[in-house]
């Protein structure tokens, strides 16, 4: 079955720039042909420095913008504070995503929101591309999640800044069907970021488990879906909404290329991989970085060379 593939032509609402913005992470920057590769270092909020034992020398942010730039990689993505401090330096090296929120991880996610931590405004005086933003679908917060994320996204709008939506679904609702990880509600999350206005959407690879597979709404307590397929749904969720598949935990190198190789054949944009990432060492992360690019770049040209592909021109080589 051939899989959707969702392209910069196909979301015709666009103004002008968030159209520039997105070309340049899609096409000047990172894999090229139309796909995202993102570097994400959110983790020292979200976790602590508990991420960073692994590989002492990724502590120093210096060592993933380094990443980011050696590895060609389509943006970083960070808070404010690490954007503010460091990027200066690689400021049109690589192109930067400003999380707009973030919360740490001391409080429980029975009731999970993340507050503002930066403005639209602050990432455009950066020079970003695009902002991210955190929403906790299925959180008891989620009505406060809804309106802070419309304010970020009007400014947004008005500022010409593409929105990355990290949709994780949380809370003991969703637990309570299934969890967090579970098909339906990885593929609630993207329908809901599409809905909510997102351009991009962060979501987890689903995952079905005959264990907890009865627990979920209807139709999806009785679905039988490779993985592949499970996340050709999510992606088909998403609608205009360019999907991105997170690393989550860091996995073996043939376990993530694994996930790498199913997201594309379901039609996936790309991937926002960190802790699978820095948490290597620099050779290591550097070669892992370069298997990811390459599986990308033959996933797209092999989409290139059929004649219902879009957007060919700025394409890298």
């Amino acid at each position: 079955m051939t899989h959707p593939r969702v392209t910069l032509d196909d979301m015709d609402y666009l103004s002008a720039g968030k159209r520039a913005r997105l070309y340049r992470m899609l096409y000047e920057y990172g894999p090229g042909h139309g796909k995202l590769m993102i570097l994400p270092i959110d983790q020292g909020l979200e976790h602590g420095p508990r991420d960073f034992f692994d590989n002492p020398e990724a502590l120093d942010p210096e060592f993933q913008y380094r990443l980011a730039v050696d590895g060609h990689f389509s943006a970083i993505a960070l808070q404010i504070g690490l954007a503010e401090k460091f990027y200066r330096t690689y400021a049109g090296q690589v192109p930067l995503v400003v999380k707009m929120n973030g919360k740490t991880e001391i409080p429980p996610d029975d009731e999970a929101f993340s507050p503002l931590t930066g403005t639209v405004k602050d990432a455009v005086r950066l020079g970003a591309d695009a902002v991210g933003y955190t929403v906790y679908v299925g959180s008891p917060a989620q009505d406060r999640d809804f309106l802070q994320f419309n304010q970020v996204r009007v400014k947004a709008e008005a500022l010409g800044m593409p929105v990355i939506v990290w949709a994780y679904p949380r809370g003991a609702f969703v637990e309570a069907k299934g969890g967090r990880d579970s098909l339906w509600a990885v593929d609630y999350a993207a329908r809901v970021a599409q809905e909510l206005g997102a351009d991009v959407v962060k979501v987890n690879f689903p995952r079905i488990k005959a264990e907890t597979q009865s627990l979920h709404p209807k139709p999806y307590d009785t679905l039988t879906l490779s993985p592949e397929a499970a996340m050709r749904q999510v992606v088909a969720s998403a609608g205009k909404t360019l999907v991105l598949v997170s690393g989550g935990a860091k996995k073996g190198d043939e376990d993530l290329l694994e996930t790498v190789h199913l997201s594309l054949k379901a039609g996936v944009t790309g991937f926002i991989f960190g802790r699978n990432l820095w948490q290597r060492r620099y050779p290591d992360a550097l070669k892992m970085a370069q298997a990811i690019t390459e599986a990308i770049r033959d996933d797209a040209r092999a989409g290139e060379a059929s004649p219902s592909a879009s957007v060919r021109a700025g394409t890298r080589a």
